[in-house]
């Protein structure tokens, strides 16, 4: 089913616009690890037959109409441009080799600009073996098609069970993790309003006058999100961040962001002692759908649907927790921390404000006024983290068995993206920093850390 049932051109939406501009230009890449090598000849129709019927923006792209505005306009799709295979012939065949292959291809792709005149969207296939697969599924997308939440109802849409192909997989829900990707069907009633009025005048404030401070985490360079980008991950497993979530009460989404916490301020502290008090905050990306779990991509399409095809999504501003010997010394206070602040932002009016002030902004002063508000916003704090839940049971992509999966957000106005993504029993958190500004395995080295002494406290902590 299409998005659009009309082929005539389509306005985009007012997000899709601000991250397609000049100032903003931001990609997802989805990567999916196959147990088995991958075999080509299967992935072709599986674009065809699955990905390009789920929504018109796949075969679409993006021009301006006669007013000077960018609209969606649907074109024919020659699959085979689509489909990149890389060869490399300077490796020493190890696993070693083409783990640095695969990294340094990554960080290439991510640089990478769409053709203007096709889909902005890619597979690129690596067939070599890496230390985690046998060969690798690397989807890129162009964030004006959709957010995460479209994204991953696509890949739930053309995956396929490995159990049993014959039957539709389960799509999970948000419930089961409390992400922060979901927004409360309605606001807590018990909101004070003028909680709400100072979270949106210090957003405003941050937004508009004060950025972060420079730190070992934040170069304060305008063009960052044009620079290249490396990128790290780590895979942990579901059951030991749900025994910490059990000991303190909190979602598993609360730990994990402590965890990232915690392991920032570990990293500043090893770069620079003075940072480590520095003023930092996370932009927490919030799915403003009235749903949290994850619907198939023709309810997606539905008039009046409670979870449309598209970009709904809103920044909180989280405050990063400063060390002190008090959380050194106890790291579970930076997962409490992060309960509390995210609560905070969830159950306040300071989100919907901001979105009301740019669609404002848009109306009154027009889209390049509004896309110089939403790059302030990245821009101005220091990093950005996203959550996504994934399959919980073993799928397989073109039948190929699916061993991993994780994304990765590129282009966002910062020296830091953050990511997590769960499948299968297992969590895969990413980081994507700044190339030659952030040591990306230092800063994996001090979240791993930072989760390790979270796990070890809340172990030693007394049973109720």
């Amino acid at each position: 089913m299409n998005c659009f049932e009309e082929d005539v051109p389509v306005p985009l939406s007012p997000m899709a616009d601000y991250f397609s501009s000049s100032l903003i230009n931001v990609f997802v890449i989805a990567v999916a690890e196959s147990e088995i090598p991958i075999d080509d000849s299967k992935v072709q129709p599986l674009l065809k037959n699955k990905l390009l019927p789920i929504c018109s923006r796949f075969s679409s792209i993006m021009v301006a109409d006669k007013n000077g505005k960018k609209v969606w306009k649907q074109v024919d799709v020659n699959l085979q441009d689509h489909v990149k295979i890389p060869k490399f012939t300077s490796t020493n065949g190890t696993l070693k080799s083409y783990d640095e292959c695969f990294d340094e291809y990554m960080s290439k792709i991510a640089m990478e600009q769409f053709p203007e005149d096709k889909p902005l969207w890619e597979l690129h296939l690596f067939k070599y073996p890496t230390s985690k697969c046998e060969g690798t599924f690397i989807f890129k997308l162009h964030h004006a098609l959709g957010d995460g939440y479209s994204f991953m109802t696509t890949f739930l849409s053309i995956v396929e069970s490995a159990d049993n192909p014959s039957v539709q997989i389960k799509f999970p829900s948000s419930k089961s993790s409390t992400s922060t990707n979901a927004m409360p069907k309605q606001l807590s009633q018990t909101a004070s309003m003028f909680k709400s009025a100072f979270d949106f005048g210090w957003s405003l404030l941050k937004n508009s006058l004060i950025p972060d401070e420079q730190t070992p985490l934040r170069s304060g360079h305008e063009d960052v999100g044009f620079r290249p980008m490396s990128i790290v991950n780590v895979s942990l497993s579901l059951d030991n961040i749900k025994e910490v979530k059990n000991k303190l009460k909190v979602s598993v989404n609360d730990v994990l962001v402590g965890a990232i916490f915690f392991g920032i301020q570990l990293y500043m502290k090893a770069k620079n002692h003075r940072s480590r008090t520095a003023e930092t905050t996370a932009l927490v990306l919030l799915n403003t759908r009235n749903i949290r779990a994850y619907i198939s991509a023709k309810e997606m399409h539905a008039t009046n649907s409670k979870a449309p095809w598209g970009n709904r999504f809103h920044f909180m501003h989280v405050p990063v927790p400063m060390i002190s010997d008090k959380k050194e010394l106890n790291p579970l206070e930076f997962v409490l921390d992060a309960k509390k602040s995210i609560n905070r932002q969830r159950n306040s009016l300071a989100v919907p404000m901001t979105g009301v002030l740019l669609r404002l902004l848009n109306q009154i002063k027009g889209p390049q006024a509004a896309t110089n508000y939403m790059y302030k916003i990245m821009n101005n704090a220091s990093l950005s983290i996203s959550h996504m839940v994934g399959p919980a049971e073993k799928v397989t992509l073109a039948y190929h068995p699916i061993k991993g999966f994780y994304f990765m957000t590129v282009g966002l106005s910062q020296s830091m993206t953050v990511t997590i993504t769960s499948y299968m029993g297992y969590l895969r958190v990413g980081f994507g920093v700044e190339e030659g500004f952030i040591d990306e395995y230092q800063l994996k080295s001090c979240f791993e850390i930072s989760l390790q002494m979270i796990l070890e406290a809340a172990k030693n902590l007394p049973k109720k």
